[in-house]
């Protein structure tokens, strides 16, 4: 399952696939029976914070351990 964020464009929450978001709909019903892609679609998917860290890795997490290598 991809992890899915809301369109630039029409908010909607769509997947992201390779860094870009999955071709969709503009929200709300078709008038006409063509098939028309939100202008957000393929659009590049900005970048999600990165992750928190659990420790500092210069520092060894507890007072006295050594590092293995």
């Amino acid at each position: 399952m991809s992890p899915r964020r809301p369109c630039p464009v029409c908010s909607r929450e769509i997947a992201v696939v390779g860094g870009r978001f999955a071709r969709h709909d503009p929200p709300g019903r078709r008038t006409v029976l063509e098939l028309v892609s939100c202008p957000g679609s393929r659009r590049i998917a900005p970048m999600m914070a990165p992750a928190e860290r659990l420790f500092d890795p210069e520092e060894p997490p507890f007072p006295g351990q050594q590092p293995l290598f």
